[in-house]
């Protein structure tokens, strides 16, 4: 048989960990990469303040609730980029293959590679010392002969895990997972599953791809292929990156104006953090609105400069969102993305290739 041998690198709490690392006197503390104020949300939160349940992308004010002795450290972009850097060219040290999620994950095809190394596993144990040693970071990887599993692998054992999915082995693995842990299952889509009866891999394998296609739209399709562990899609080492955008799905449908005014502000600040993140710029900002009924609406504006700010960003939103009907129509989800890219013309595409090599172990 033969078969790709993906690893999926995650760094744990990679922004609060830099944090940690660079400033002795927040370390072991619970701490938030983030904005401390009324609007604010936390980028990343440390491992000891996930024990208070703070994670990111909730609101400050309801992090700081649960965890009253939080402290808040604003972020470094330009650092974390650099540290990310560095981390990928301990990648670049085994293969060229690499796919950047974030700058804090990525796929690595090391199907062939350039230490001729014979199993992945091997590999990533290498690459998580590396990063150790040189960076004093820690990551979690995942080892698989997909992508979709690579990454379920590597949150398996966070923090500092390593996780392996033989091909022998997925199917049983899946079976036993909860729908909760799939790639694309978000939580307003794990609850709708529990309330059709699927919970775990096994139930969602019984349903037949006509029915999923019917009750998840394109994504049933998707659902039906990663429960039988099938996921086709390569590591692409180069892309042109065409929009940068966030959303978040509610805890609970809201219809009142403060609501949707807070989210609206929230989603805009993690907006603005990607962007800063990335090297992107973009001339048009398009809302995306989901409603308690499935239904959804885009609204978009095109300007002259560069979405890049929350001075640029925020107003433009407003007056999107001022468009939108939602107080008989509640929202359950709200997107901003920022695409039209003034740099597109000078970016390449190189095509991303695949290599295969027959193997028993891993």
């Amino acid at each position: 048989m033969s078969e790709r041998k993906i690893i999926h690198i995650d760094m744990d709490a990679f922004y609060a960990s830099v944090e940690q690392r660079d400033f002795p006197e927040l370390r072991g503390k619970p701490i938030a990469v983030g904005s401390p104020e009324a609007r604010g949300v936390v980028a990343t939160a440390s491992y000891e303040a996930r024990r208070y349940g703070v994670h990111s992308a909730m609101a400050s004010v309801r992090a700081k609730r649960l965890c009253p002795q939080l402290i808040f450290v604003r972020g470094r972009y330009d650092v974390y980029k650099s540290v990310s850097q560095q981390i990928h060219e301990v990648f670049h040290e085994y293969t060229d293959l690499i796919e950047p999620i974030s700058l804090d994950e990525a796929f690595l095809d090391v199907t062939e590679n350039k230490k001729g190394i014979p199993l992945a596993v091997t590999i990533a144990k290498e690459i998580k010392a590396k990063i150790r040693e040189r960076l004093n970071l820690v990551a979690s990887a995942g080892v698989s002969y997909n992508k979709f599993l690579a990454k379920i692998a590597s949150d398996y054992r966070k923090p500092d895990g390593l996780c392996t999915i033989h091909p022998t082995q997925a199917l049983a693995f899946i079976a036993s997972l909860s729908v909760e842990k799939f790639w694309g299952v978000g939580p307003v889509t794990a609850k709708r599953m529990h309330t059709l009866g699927i919970n775990t891999g096994d139930q969602l394998r019984a349903r037949p791809k006509e029915w999923l296609m019917r009750e998840f739209g394109k994504m049933g399709a998707v659902y039906y292929d990663f429960a039988r562990g099938i996921d086709n899609r390569p590591v692409e080492a180069v892309w042109i990156r065409k929009s940068i955008g966030t959303e978040r799905t509610l805890e609970e449908d809201i219809s009142e104006k403060n609501q949707v005014d807070g989210v609206l502000h929230a989603v805009v600040v993690e907006l603005v953090e990607r962007l800063q993140r990335h090297p992107f710029r973009g001339l048009t900002l398009t809302l995306k609105v989901k409603f308690y009924d499935f239904t959804q609406i885009t609204r978009s504006h095109t300007q002259e400069q560069p979405f890049m700010t929350l001075e640029d960003i925020l107003p433009v939103a407003q007056q999107l969102m001022d468009g939108v009907e939602y107080t008989a129509n509640p929202i359950r989800l709200m997107g901003l993305t920022v695409s039209n890219s003034i740099d597109a013309i000078h970016q390449h595409h190189g095509d991303a290739y695949q290599l295969e090599l027959d193997f028993k172990d891993w």
